[in-house]
């Protein structure tokens, strides 16, 4: 059974939505303008960090940002705009912790645009793991590492200094792995990416 958080709680943590990728191995498509189910893939994406409990999100934007604008219905979101995407995921998360700054969010749950087999189940579990800013939460299938990752706020200055090209935080928690709180999420979730042409048979 997951926790629900109540909603201050809740309020602490931001949803962080990755959606600057360009699609290279998609021929150049963005990824946040796939279609899934007649919308923008990266509309589905914000629905499930909604309703996973994530009262605010801001979504990082880059390839096409402004055709991502005028084509998805983002309201209530944080639109991000990182112009150094095309340098990898680590870029987009640095401005994504960096777009935090000031608004009293304590910790940042953090999913990428092109995982639509994760839902808001595993959203909700991970946020229901949150202790305060010294979290460290991630998604786990059948005992493997995944997303949603949370970053309580005291990591997120040692995580920007080590995010690089498409690495991410991957080795920040490489470092602190003792520390982090893996939450099962294989029973209600699928991580897989949308990466390249066969995958897209996984859109709707």
């Amino acid at each position: 059974m997951t926790t629900r958080k109540t909603p201050g709680e809740a309020r602490e943590v931001a949803g962080v939505l990755l959606a600057a990728g360009g699609g290279r191995r998609l021929g150049g498509r963005p990824k946040a303008l796939l279609p899934h189910r007649g919308r923008p893939l990266v509309e589905h994406a914000v629905r499930v960090l909604r309703e996973g409990g994530c009262a605010r999100i801001h979504v990082v934007l880059g390839a096409r940002s402004e055709e991502v604008r005028e084509r998805a219905a983002l309201p209530g979101c944080v639109l991000v705009d990182n112009p150094d995407w095309e340098q990898g995921m680590g870029t987009s998360l640095r401005a994504g912790l960096d777009s935090l700054a000031g608004t009293g969010a304590r910790a940042a749950l953090v999913s990428l645009v092109d995982q639509p087999g994760i839902g808001p189940e595993a959203v909700a579990r991970v946020l229901g793991a949150h202790q305060g800013e010294e979290s460290l939460v991630s998604a786990a299938y059948d005992g493997v590492r995944g997303h949603p990752v949370l970053f309580g706020a005291a990591h997120w200055a040692g995580i920007a200094a080590t995010a690089t090209g498409d690495r991410g935080a991957r080795a920040y928690l490489k470092e602190h792995e003792r520390a982090i709180a893996l939450v099962e999420c294989g029973d209600v979730a699928r991580p897989f990416d949308i990466d390249t042409e066969a995958d897209l048979a996984h859109l709707e």
